[in-house]
Parts: structure tokens; C-alpha cells; sequence
């Protein structure tokens, strides 16, 4: 049986890492947490689990931190998380199902995986925002597992938010975080595959937590479009402040079907399609 090692980086996460720790504590091997200087119980509870801690500075680019936590695992097999994502039984029973076969036996579960088309799609759009994410031959050394992410009381499952896939599963040595940019992808030397089973994103539980990640992500795409130089003109102003909100909308609520996720999804399309004229407002004000 493989070994596994889970990492997290984390900061201020009392509230989310116990659940997140209990939900691994029977495939890990070890527990690695690299805290960035948390003001609350974040390092005592890891160290509760059982977990390796080093604790460093806090950096704006978090995938700092991450990739320290990668560095630090001693495993075959690496589970990188986040504090506030829940590995469900099935999922942890999949996740030492895949880490034990051979390279023929991965080849044909990864044939049955495919069979959702859902994940081909939503890896498609990845590698036209992010370039290509790994080899399309030779051996599987990571995997995307999809997430169910948690808003206000509801696990959405349309409005283009679900697989939500994300690499997290990845073979010792051959994944890596650039660390240059806070949207960046994982890079991953060597095939990339998915996971059947949903990793739980308690994202949103309150709107107070949605409005406070909410927020922060409109500075980092206001920054975005200062380092763009975007233009300050009206075709712009028209732009960000009425069509691309608009379009937004009803793309995912209509195409995508966010209206199926009743009025979770309603709200979270509204407020997702606001990042726009939020985004631009923040950047004309950037010095």
C-alpha cells in the first residue's frame, strides 16, 4: 500500500482544520503544515494531529507557502488541501484504490473516469486559460479531483461551478508550484488523470465568509488589470460596468443552468457577475 503524505498551508484556519484533518486521518501517512504566523489556534490543533508544523512569514502569493508544504513531504504519494476542504470516505477509499495500481491498471480506470464529460470539458477551459497542463502520454503522476463547493446552505452543481476541478493528488517530485502568480496552476511533469469521487469545499457557509473571499479576489483582479494597463475610457467603463456583468448572468444561469441550484444559485451568479464593475471600480481608484 502507498504511503501518502497530506499537506496544507494555511493561516487563521481554527475554525475549518480539525474537520479537514479528521477527514484524513486514516490515509495519512504523516500530516505537513506550513502556517503562515496564524493569530489563532491553527498551529495547536495540527499539532493535536499529530502534524510536522513550520510556521513562516506571511506572503500575498500563498502558493509560497504551498509549495514549502509540498517540499517538506517525505511520501510517494502527496495530498495537498486546503483547511477548508473535507475528504469524503469514498473519495479517501478512491484516492488508496488509484495510488496502488500499476501504470496499465491507472490507463483503464482513467478510460472509465472519462466517460464525464463534465471533467474533460472543464480541463479543456483550464489549459485555454492556463496552457497545457501536463503530458497527454506516459505515466499518471497527479490527479484532478472535483469539488462540491459548499454556498449558503447548498452544494452547487450547475451554474459552471461544478467539477471545479483541482490537482491535488500529485506523485512525489513531479508537481510543483511556480509561485509567481495567485491564480497560477500547478505545474505537473508527467500524465495528469482524474479522481471519480467529490472533495467538499466548504467555501461559503455565511455570506459574511463569501463577501470577505469575495472581496479579496476583486483586489487581486483589480491588480490584474493594473498589470494588464487596462484602459480607462468609456468603451471600457461600458464594458466592465454593464455588459460583461450582464453577460455573466445570464451565461450561467441560463447556458450553465444556475438557476437549477434555486436561489443559491441565483445569488451566487448576481454576485459573481458584480466582480466586473467591483474589479474595475478598485482598479480606477489603484494609484
Amino acid at each position: 500500500m502507498a504511503k501518502i503524505s497530506v499537506v496544507l498551508a494555511t493561516r487563521n484556519e481554527e475554525e475549518n482544520l480539525a474537520k479537514c484533518l479528521i477527514s484524513v486521518k486514516d490515509i495519512a501517512s504523516e500530516i505537513v503544515v506550513v502556517d503562515e504566523s496564524s493569530e489563532d489556534r491553527t498551529v495547536e490543533i495540527a499539532k493535536n494531529f499529530g502534524a510536522k508544523v513550520t510556521v513562516v512569514e506571511h506572503t500575498p502569493i500563498f502558493h509560497k507557502t504551498k509549495q514549502r508544504a509540498l517540499a517538506l513531504a517525505e511520501s510517494e504519494w502527496i495530498l495537498q488541501l486546503d483547511a477548508d476542504e473535507i475528504v469524503t470516505k469514498p473519495l479517501a477509499e478512491e484516492i488508496m484504490k488509484v495510488t496502488s495500481m500499476t501504470q496499465d491498471e491507472l490507463k483503464n480506470y482513467e478510460d472509465t473516469v472519462f466517460k464525464n464529460k463534465l471533467f474533460a470539458r472543464h480541463q479543456k477551459l483550464l489549459e485555454e486559460r492556463d496552457g497545457k497542463i501536463g503530458d497527454i502520454t506516459g505515466e499518471y503522476v497527479a490527479f484532478f479531483i472535483p469539488r462540491l463547493n459548499y454556498f449558503l446552505g447548498k452544494y452547487l452543481r450547475y451554474g459552471g461551478v461544478y467539477p471545479d476541478g483541482v490537482i491535488r493528488l500529485v506523485r512525489h517530485g513531479k508537481a510543483f508550484f511556480p509561485a509567481k502568480s495567485v491564480h497560477e496552476q500547478i505545474m505537473v511533469e508527467g500524465r495528469v488523470g482524474w479522481l471519480k469521487n467529490d472533495l467538499i469545499h466548504m467555501a461559503d457557509p455565511t455570506f459574511k465568509r463569501y463577501l470577505t473571499r469575495n472581496s479579496r479576489y476583486i483586489d487581486l483582479l483589480a491588480a490584474d488589470l493594473k498589470m494588464e494597463k487596462t484602459g480607462k475610457n468609456l468603451g471600457q467603463f461600458l464594458n466592465y460596468y454593464l455588459l460583461r456583468p450582464i453577460w455573466w448572468f445570464f451565461l450561467t444561469q441560463i447556458r450553465h443552468k444556475g438557476i437549477l441550484d434555486g436561489w443559491q444559485g441565483i445569488v451566487f451568479s448576481f454576485f459573481s457577475a458584480l466582480r466586473f464593475p467591483r474589479a474595475y471600480h478598485r482598479y480606477l481608484k489603484l494609484k
